[in-house]
């Protein structure tokens, strides 16, 4: 089985997870609405890409 030879210091062991974040969602103008929302998504109004495609 493999084991690391030395000990990996927390600096090091740190800058590994640099990356290891949360992202802030990409939001879009609704222009139906008026409101930003996420992309991709169904608005509440139940608009999606300028379309009716959901009936409340």
């Amino acid at each position: 089985m493999a084991v690391p030879k030395r000990r990996r210091s927390s600096s090091r062991k740190n800058k590994g997870r640099t990356h290891k974040k949360l992202k802030t969602p990409n939001l879009s103008f609704d222009p139906n609405t008026g409101e930003y929302r996420v992309g991709h998504r169904i608005s509440p109004d139940g608009y999606y890409n300028g379309r009716k495609v959901l009936d409340k």
